[in-house]
Protein backbone atom coordinates (compact mmCIF):
# COMPACT_ATOMS: atom_id res chain seq x y z
CA UNK A 1 0.00 0.00 0.00
CA UNK A 2 1.34 3.42 -0.95
CA UNK A 3 1.89 5.90 1.88
CA UNK A 4 -0.31 8.99 2.01
CA UNK A 5 1.46 12.35 2.23
CA UNK A 6 -0.46 15.27 3.70
CA UNK A 7 0.31 18.57 1.93
CA UNK A 8 -0.81 21.79 3.57
CA UNK A 9 -2.50 24.25 1.23
CA UNK A 10 -2.45 28.00 0.92
CA UNK A 11 -4.93 30.06 2.89
CA UNK A 12 -8.23 31.24 1.46
CA UNK A 13 -6.85 34.78 0.95
CA UNK A 14 -3.56 33.88 -0.77
CA UNK A 15 -5.04 34.03 -4.26
CA UNK A 16 -3.40 31.26 -6.25
CA UNK A 17 -6.50 31.18 -8.50
CA UNK A 18 -8.84 33.84 -9.84
CA UNK A 19 -12.45 33.22 -10.83
CA UNK A 20 -15.53 35.32 -11.50
CA UNK A 21 -17.55 32.80 -9.49
CA UNK A 22 -15.46 32.42 -6.32
CA UNK A 23 -13.28 34.77 -4.31
CA UNK A 24 -11.51 32.40 -1.90
CA UNK A 25 -9.61 29.18 -2.47
CA UNK A 26 -7.59 26.52 -0.65
CA UNK A 27 -4.96 25.42 -3.16
CA UNK A 28 -1.33 24.44 -3.59
CA UNK A 29 1.14 24.54 -6.50
CA UNK A 30 1.04 21.34 -8.53
CA UNK A 31 4.80 20.71 -8.20
CA UNK A 32 4.32 19.50 -4.61
CA UNK A 33 1.78 16.94 -5.78
CA UNK A 34 3.95 15.90 -8.72
CA UNK A 35 7.04 15.37 -6.53
CA UNK A 36 5.08 13.21 -4.09
CA UNK A 37 3.65 11.11 -6.90
CA UNK A 38 7.08 10.60 -8.48
CA UNK A 39 8.29 9.38 -5.10
CA UNK A 40 5.50 6.80 -4.96
CA UNK A 41 3.25 8.56 -2.47
CA UNK A 42 -0.42 9.55 -2.58
CA UNK A 43 -0.94 13.31 -2.08
CA UNK A 44 -3.62 14.41 0.37
CA UNK A 45 -4.32 18.15 0.59
CA UNK A 46 -4.86 19.62 4.07
CA UNK A 47 -6.49 23.08 4.06
CA UNK A 48 -6.18 25.40 7.07
CA UNK A 49 -9.13 26.06 9.31
CA UNK A 50 -9.18 23.35 11.97
CA UNK A 51 -7.11 21.52 14.54
CA UNK A 52 -8.25 17.91 14.24
CA UNK A 53 -4.64 16.81 13.99
CA UNK A 54 -5.00 13.33 15.46
CA UNK A 55 -7.81 12.54 13.04
CA UNK A 56 -5.75 13.86 10.11
CA UNK A 57 -2.64 11.95 11.18
CA UNK A 58 -4.70 8.77 11.25
CA UNK A 59 -5.20 9.31 7.50
CA UNK A 60 -1.69 10.34 6.45
CA UNK A 61 1.76 8.80 6.89
CA UNK A 62 3.92 11.86 6.23
CA UNK A 63 3.44 15.62 6.02
CA UNK A 64 4.71 18.54 3.94
CA UNK A 65 4.21 22.07 5.28
CA UNK A 66 4.40 24.18 2.13
CA UNK A 67 5.44 27.67 1.08
CA UNK A 68 3.26 30.74 0.96
CA UNK A 69 2.83 34.26 2.26
CA UNK A 70 4.44 35.92 5.31
CA UNK A 71 3.57 34.83 8.83
CA UNK A 72 1.85 37.52 10.91
CA UNK A 73 4.63 39.07 13.06
CA UNK A 74 2.38 38.88 16.11
CA UNK A 75 3.11 35.15 16.09
CA UNK A 76 6.81 35.79 16.89
CA UNK A 77 6.77 39.23 18.57
CA UNK A 78 7.96 40.86 15.35
CA UNK A 79 7.37 44.28 13.81
CA UNK A 80 3.78 44.39 12.58
CA UNK A 81 4.41 47.80 10.96
CA UNK A 82 7.32 46.73 8.77
CA UNK A 83 6.71 48.27 5.31
CA UNK A 84 7.87 45.18 3.37
CA UNK A 85 5.48 42.64 4.87
CA UNK A 86 3.28 40.61 2.54
CA UNK A 87 -0.39 40.26 3.63
CA UNK A 88 -0.74 37.45 6.16
CA UNK A 89 -3.47 34.83 6.24
CA UNK A 90 -4.18 34.49 9.96
CA UNK A 91 -6.32 31.39 9.57
CA UNK A 92 -3.41 29.64 7.87
CA UNK A 93 -0.88 30.97 10.38
CA UNK A 94 -2.83 29.54 13.29
CA UNK A 95 -3.40 26.19 11.58
CA UNK A 96 0.16 25.71 10.30
CA UNK A 97 1.81 26.68 13.59
CA UNK A 98 -0.57 24.50 15.58
CA UNK A 99 0.01 21.57 13.21
CA UNK A 100 3.80 21.99 13.38
CA UNK A 101 3.70 22.03 17.19
CA UNK A 102 1.60 18.86 17.17
CA UNK A 103 3.99 17.08 14.80
CA UNK A 104 7.03 18.11 16.85
CA UNK A 105 5.42 16.87 20.06
CA UNK A 106 4.11 13.66 18.45
CA UNK A 107 7.60 12.63 17.23
CA UNK A 108 6.25 9.93 14.91
CA UNK A 109 5.10 11.35 11.56
CA UNK A 110 7.87 12.25 9.04
CA UNK A 111 7.80 15.98 8.30
CA UNK A 112 9.24 18.04 5.44
CA UNK A 113 8.92 21.83 5.74
CA UNK A 114 9.49 24.04 2.69
CA UNK A 115 10.15 27.83 2.51
CA UNK A 116 7.33 29.32 4.61
CA UNK A 117 7.26 25.85 6.17
CA UNK A 118 10.71 26.25 7.73
CA UNK A 119 9.59 29.61 9.09
CA UNK A 120 6.41 28.05 10.51
CA UNK A 121 8.51 25.36 12.19
CA UNK A 122 10.88 27.93 13.65
CA UNK A 123 8.05 30.03 15.06
CA UNK A 124 6.26 26.92 16.37
CA UNK A 125 9.38 25.99 18.36
CA UNK A 126 9.85 29.46 19.85
CA UNK A 127 12.07 31.05 17.21
CA UNK A 128 11.76 34.38 15.40
CA UNK A 129 12.07 35.72 11.86
CA UNK A 130 13.73 38.57 10.02
CA UNK A 131 10.78 40.49 8.55
CA UNK A 132 12.87 41.53 5.51
CA UNK A 133 16.38 40.28 4.78
CA UNK A 134 17.40 43.38 2.85
CA UNK A 135 17.36 45.23 6.16
CA UNK A 136 20.74 43.65 6.90
CA UNK A 137 22.14 42.10 3.70
CA UNK A 138 23.47 44.22 0.83
CA UNK A 139 22.73 41.97 -2.13
CA UNK A 140 19.60 39.86 -2.57
CA UNK A 141 20.72 36.51 -3.98
CA UNK A 142 17.44 34.92 -2.91
CA UNK A 143 15.19 36.58 -5.51
CA UNK A 144 15.67 37.94 -9.01
CA UNK A 145 15.22 41.57 -10.01
CA UNK A 146 11.47 41.07 -10.30
CA UNK A 147 11.18 39.46 -6.88
CA UNK A 148 10.72 36.00 -8.39
CA UNK A 149 12.75 32.75 -8.56
CA UNK A 150 16.52 32.92 -8.33
CA UNK A 151 19.00 30.04 -8.36
CA UNK A 152 21.32 30.20 -5.34
CA UNK A 153 23.92 27.94 -3.77
CA UNK A 154 23.49 26.28 -0.38
CA UNK A 155 26.19 24.67 1.74
CA UNK A 156 25.05 21.74 3.89
CA UNK A 157 26.79 20.23 6.92
CA UNK A 158 28.43 16.91 5.93
CA UNK A 159 27.06 15.04 8.95
CA UNK A 160 23.49 16.23 8.43
CA UNK A 161 20.43 14.26 7.39
CA UNK A 162 19.91 16.71 4.53
CA UNK A 163 23.38 16.02 3.11
CA UNK A 164 22.85 12.29 3.46
CA UNK A 165 19.53 12.47 1.62
CA UNK A 166 20.72 14.67 -1.25
CA UNK A 167 24.15 13.03 -1.50
CA UNK A 168 25.76 16.46 -1.65
CA UNK A 169 27.08 19.16 0.65
CA UNK A 170 26.81 21.82 -2.06
CA UNK A 171 23.57 22.28 -4.02
CA UNK A 172 22.04 24.87 -6.33
CA UNK A 173 18.51 25.67 -5.24
CA UNK A 174 15.42 27.58 -6.34
CA UNK A 175 14.80 30.50 -4.03
CA UNK A 176 12.12 33.17 -3.78
CA UNK A 177 11.91 34.41 -0.18
CA UNK A 178 12.44 37.82 1.41
CA UNK A 179 12.26 36.63 5.04
CA UNK A 180 14.49 34.24 6.95
CA UNK A 181 15.11 32.60 10.31
CA UNK A 182 16.48 34.87 13.05
CA UNK A 183 16.55 33.30 16.52
CA UNK A 184 16.52 29.53 16.04
CA UNK A 185 13.72 27.54 17.66
CA UNK A 186 14.19 25.08 20.51
CA UNK A 187 15.54 21.70 19.44
CA UNK A 188 16.44 22.77 15.90
CA UNK A 189 19.92 22.41 14.42
CA UNK A 190 21.05 24.65 11.57
CA UNK A 191 22.55 22.40 8.86
CA UNK A 192 22.45 24.57 5.74
CA UNK A 193 23.38 28.16 4.89
CA UNK A 194 23.54 30.44 1.85
CA UNK A 195 26.76 32.27 0.90
CA UNK A 196 25.48 35.35 2.72
CA UNK A 197 24.88 33.41 5.94
CA UNK A 198 21.10 33.13 5.66
CA UNK A 199 19.83 29.91 7.26
CA UNK A 200 18.69 27.53 4.53
CA UNK A 201 18.10 24.21 6.31
CA UNK A 202 17.40 22.93 9.81
CA UNK A 203 16.79 19.53 11.34
CA UNK A 204 15.48 18.29 14.69
CA UNK A 205 17.85 15.62 16.05
CA UNK A 206 15.28 14.59 18.67
CA UNK A 207 12.69 13.76 15.98
CA UNK A 208 12.76 10.49 13.98
CA UNK A 209 12.62 12.37 10.64
CA UNK A 210 12.17 16.12 10.39
CA UNK A 211 13.77 18.18 7.62
CA UNK A 212 13.13 21.86 6.84
CA UNK A 213 14.55 23.88 3.94
CA UNK A 214 14.20 27.55 3.04
CA UNK A 215 14.36 26.93 -0.72
CA UNK A 216 11.77 25.32 -3.03
CA UNK A 217 12.90 21.78 -3.97
CA UNK A 218 9.58 21.04 -5.67
CA UNK A 219 10.35 23.54 -8.45
CA UNK A 220 13.36 21.65 -9.85
CA UNK A 221 12.66 18.17 -8.47
CA UNK A 222 11.55 16.82 -11.86
CA UNK A 223 15.02 17.38 -13.31
CA UNK A 224 17.31 17.58 -10.25
CA UNK A 225 17.72 14.31 -8.38
CA UNK A 226 19.16 16.06 -5.31
CA UNK A 227 15.85 17.91 -4.89
CA UNK A 228 13.58 14.97 -5.73
CA UNK A 229 15.54 12.98 -3.14
CA UNK A 230 13.96 15.02 -0.35
CA UNK A 231 10.51 13.85 -1.45
CA UNK A 232 11.72 10.32 -2.13
CA UNK A 233 13.09 9.95 1.38
CA UNK A 234 9.99 11.51 2.94
CA UNK A 235 7.89 8.87 1.17
CA UNK A 236 10.28 6.08 2.24
CA UNK A 237 10.02 7.20 5.86
CA UNK A 238 6.24 7.46 5.47
CA UNK A 239 6.18 3.82 4.38
CA UNK A 240 7.87 2.89 7.65
CA UNK A 241 5.34 4.99 9.55
CA UNK A 242 2.45 3.36 7.69
CA UNK A 243 3.72 -0.12 8.53
CA UNK A 244 4.04 0.84 12.19
CA UNK A 245 0.44 2.10 12.25
CA UNK A 246 -0.84 -1.05 10.56
CA UNK A 247 1.03 -3.21 13.05
CA UNK A 248 -0.88 -1.75 15.99
CA UNK A 249 -4.28 -1.48 14.29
Amino acid sequence: MKPVIGITTGGRSEGYITSQHYDAFYSTPSQYVDAVRRAGGIPFLIPPGGDDWDAILALVDGVIITGGTDIDPTEYQGNVDHPNLWPADKERDQADISFAKHLVDEKETPLLCICRGIQVLNVATGGTLHEHMLDFIEEDIHRNSEGLWAMQDVSVEPDSLVANIMGRTQVNTTSGHHQSLKDIGDGLRVVGTAPDGIVEAVEMPDHPWLVAVQWHPEVTAAKDETQQALFDELVEQAKVRKQAKLAVS
